[in-house]
């Protein structure tokens, strides 16, 4: 290995790219910002080493003349390098560079300069810059640019560098993932750094940061030889920064295996057709599971759940799908290693004379046998097909896996189905999430679907929310039925038997709920002072209950996202007869004790959903004072009032006070709706009463039904 050398030297006569099997930028602010501070903190005289950057010389036979690369490397001027690792420094090194031209270009006094007129120094220009760093554009004929440094046309991210990070002009739609989000906040990471480092410093702080990058960032250059196998040694190489991903791995792996076939395997063509459906699967994985760039989804999360539906479900928790796949599945050993494959073969049948028509009867045992005969050929064990439908369902599945997470960004969904979904994300699917994906993957009809989905809404929420049911009850059974429903061993009313059949205990024999379970889970939870407020179910409950105060007359006030907006998570329920008594609730509750008090203020019908946060400045108000809104001198609202708020404050709104009955009469409506919301009904009103942890009031029960 070579001295270290700086980025100038590196750049020189050569060409950079991302192969196909590499993964996508990785790199977060962490990394971003010890980058940083190397660059700004590097004392003068001193230079920093970056690391080993290892690469693997392209021939130039293996250049398309087609290809942008072919017009610098075909008169040998450049090399070609793919990139085996060190490519999260050099994406790096790429986007500060096009962030620090970028901000050259913007300064007032470069205001309407073309490149080639904007100077970093007396003599370096950023044309300059770009030709040395970034890319040369082509003199003669179509002019177009090749890049210094980048992707291959087949990496997911080729487009996006390109348009949307280098600026080049006419990408039109570019897809985006978590990796392009990747690449542009690490621009915009350097062009915030670059701007304030600026004003701080000046030009000559610019001048400064760009030297001690280019020529004081030192890397050792390794180039693989030909021998040696660049797909092992990506694999093994310890990354600098964030390690690989399981998916990246396994991408990384189905590419190397498909070149380890012979040509009577899997010919030239059918090879470079396996190799593109890889890159196109995990193109669209990626491109689903960055989808929303705000919350992308975790990529190892969704091999285990595919792994589970297309192989098989284990108790584990920890590395074993991946573990399956790398060093069970999908192993060069199983490519190597050759099986007998019969191959039936069509023989020709002579036509025979009438004459030798009874011998030939007399033999028709024999041409028989003959007719059958069979060639013996070696495969290897793990056919390209396999690769091959593993892929197509990966790919298929990360659609649907998306949408389980996400079904409002679906555009095939109904809005039942989107309704539906939604429910699930807010309850908490518990263990059934791989088992949606398996449903929307296998079934295409909106019916079906909801059907199914409303029976696993009722199983959560009835066996994980109404009793102290532990969460992995049941889970082999469903986590199991992934692949029966995937590969068509069980269908939807099967499984809606299998949930029925096991939420079975929470009932009695009577068939009534048997509410024992609940009544025990409340009391631990008014023993500790929280009651019903510390109910895991209680947001999505009083939500469900707001939904059904809708009519196609009403509009929607509150949404779920109201209930999520602060680190407390329950900012938006609010104690109607609040938690700290002030003198004007005194008579509304005089000669009730205090522990009685107590039990009313977290008792289910004191609990109200609020239509925005700015509702928790209620507070102690006097209940006449919480139902409408206040204003300042000037007429100016403050905050709303019950009166312009929810439709469940409206429906509280309604009371003339609010007291001992008023609590009683609420929670027991609110019980009613559990009971048709989610098909439990209760032994009778006694065990309602006895649910509400308030003992008995006067007056006599609501008979007041439940809001459609």
């Amino acid at each position: 290995m070579d001295e270290p050398k700086s980025l100038d030297s590196l750049f020189k006569e050569k060409l950079f790219r991302i192969p196909d099997y590499q993964r996508g930028y990785a790199w977060g602010r962490e990394q971003l910002d010890a980058f940083w501070e190397d660059l700004i903190n590097l004392p003068d005289g001193r230079s920093h080493y970056t690391g080993v950057l290892t690469l693997k010389e392209i021939p130039v036979s293996e250049v398309h003349e087609d290809a942008k690369e072919f017009w610098l490397v075909d008169d040998h001027s450049y090399k070609l390098y793919h990139i085996v690792d060190g490519q999260q420094r050099l994406t790096t090194f790429t986007l500060f560079l096009q962030a620090f031209n970028e901000l050259l270009r913007s300064l007032p006094e470069n205001k309407g300069l073309t490149d080639n007129l904007i100077y970093l120094t007396d003599t370096l220009s950023i044309a300059a810059v770009e030709s040395k760093f970034l890319f040369e554009v082509k003199p003669a004929g179509d002019a177009f640019r090749t890049y210094k440094f980048g992707y291959t046309v087949d990496n997911p991210s080729y487009e996006y560098m390109r348009y949307r990070i280098l600026g080049e002009t006419g990408g039109g739609t570019v897809r985006e993932t978590f990796y392009t989000l990747n690449l542009s906040n690490g621009k915009r990471y350097f062009m915030e750094q670059l701007r304030a480092w600026h004003e701080q410093q000046g030009i000559e702080g610019l001048q400064n940061i760009y030297r001690t990058l280019t020529k004081r960032f030192l890397f050792n250059e390794y180039i693989i030889k030909d021998e040696f196998d660049v797909f092992v040694a990506f694999e093994t190489m310890n990354n600098r920064g964030k390690a690989l991903s399981d998916l990246e791995l396994l991408k990384n792996r189905l590419i190397y295996l498909t070149t380890l076939y012979t040509d009577a395997e899997l010919d030239p063509a059918e090879r470079r057709d396996l190799r593109e459906l890889v890159n196109d699967a995990w193109k669209e994985v990626y491109f689903q599971l960055g989808r929303n760039k705000s919350k992308p989804l975790n990529d190892d999360d969704f091999l285990r759940a595919h792994w589970m539906m297309y192989f098989k479900f284990s108790r584990q928790t920890g590395r074993d799908y991946i573990k399956f796949l790398l060093d069970e599945q999908f192993t060069p050993q199983r490519v190597h290693r050759k099986m007998v494959q019969p191959v039936e073969l069509e023989e020709a049948e002579e036509q025979t004379s009438e004459a030798d028509q009874d011998i030939d009867d007399e033999n028709a045992l024999e041409i028989t046998e003959a007719t059958e005969a069979r060639e013996l050929v070696m495969v290897a064990e793990l056919r390209p097909n396999e690769i091959r439908d593993y892929v197509k369902s990966l790919k298929a599945s990360s659609v649907h896996w998306f949408r389980t997470f996400y079904p409002a960004m679906s555009e095939d969904l109904t809005r039942k189905e989107t309704e539906w979904l939604q429910r699930l994300n807010r309850l908490g699917m518990a263990y059934f999430r791989p088992l949606l994906m398996a449903i929307l993957k296998k079934y295409d009809d909106p019916g079906q679907r909801i059907g199914i989905f409303k029976e696993i809404e009722r199983f959560v929420f009835v066996v994980f929310r109404l009793t102290q049911t532990r969460s992995n009850y049941r889970s082999s059974e469903f986590s199991n039925a992934v692949r029966a429903i995937d590969r068509g061993d069980m269908d939807l009313a099967e499984l809606k038997q299998r949930l029925r059949n096991q939420m079975g205990f929470t009932f009695a024999d009577e068939g009534h709920f048997d509410a024992d379970e609940f009544y025990f889970l409340l009391q631990k939870k008014f023993e500790n002072g929280q009651g019903y407020y510390g109910w895991s179910g209680l947001r999505y409950f009083l939500y469900e209950y707001e939904l059904s105060l809708l009519s196609s007359s009403r509009q929607k006030k509150v949404d779920w996202s109201d209930l999520l907006k602060t680190p407390k998570d329950r900012i938006s329920i609010e104690h109607i007869y609040p938690q700290s008594e002030t003198p004007a609730w005194k008579p509304v509750f005089k000669g009730i004790r205090k522990r009685e008090r107590e039990a009313h203020l977290n008792s289910l019908g004191n609990l109200l959903l609020l239509s925005s946060a700015i509702n928790s400045s209620l507070q102690n108000d006097a209940f006449v004072e919480k139902k409408k809104a206040k204003c300042n001198h000037d007429g100016t609202k403050l905050r709303n009032g019950y009166a312009d708020g929810s439709h469940s404050e409206i429906e509280v709104s309604h009371c003339e006070d609010w007291g001992p009955n008023e609590i009683r009469e609420r929670g027991i409506r609110l019980l009613k709706f559990m009971e048709k919301r989610w098909d439990v009904r209760f032994e009778d009103d006694h065990a309602r009463e006895e649910l509400l942890f308030i003992g008995s009031a006067d007056g006599e029960e609501s008979d007041e039904g439940v809001p459609e």
